[in-house]
């Protein structure tokens, strides 16, 4: 077997209209398609990463499961997206005016939540941090 790289990951919402335009909005992901269920409601949003990866949002009814940050629970632990060095700071200070709350950070990632509780990080592993 041979693996191509990266093709998409999809996380379960309670709320695909919130968790599509956080996606959105704050952090730049252009919406690719939606898909219906048989009954015409919606059932996902998928949305462009560069290089091809998307993600898909997929409608879910299940309750929240709090966790914290750090858990030793297996499973998915988060999703990171790269980016550049340079946009550091300014990707902490949209955040902030967005409201998201940054839950952790290293020289060369910052940690927060998506709208539904799901980790995400913006990472520039391994440059070290601009200036």
């Amino acid at each position: 077997m041979r693996v191509h790289g990266f093709h998409h990951l999809a996380i379960q919402v309670r709320d695909l209209e919130t968790a599509a335009s956080f996606y959105e909005k704050v952090l730049g992901l252009e919406e690719q398609a939606r898909h219906l269920r048989p009954d015409g409601s919606l059932r996902s949003i998928w949305l462009s990463l560069e290089g091809g990866g998307f993600l898909a949002l997929e409608a879910c009814k299940g309750e929240l499961q709090p966790a914290p940050f750090r858990s030793d629970r297996p499973g998915l632990h988060l999703l990171a997206l790269r980016i550049d060095r340079e946009a550091r700071a300014r990707a902490v200070e949209e955040l902030a005016r967005a409201g998201v709350a940054i839950e952790h950070q290293t020289r060369w990632t910052v940690y927060f939540r998506d709208p539904e509780g799901n980790r995400i990080a913006l990472s520039h592993h391994p440059e070290d941090p601009a200036g």
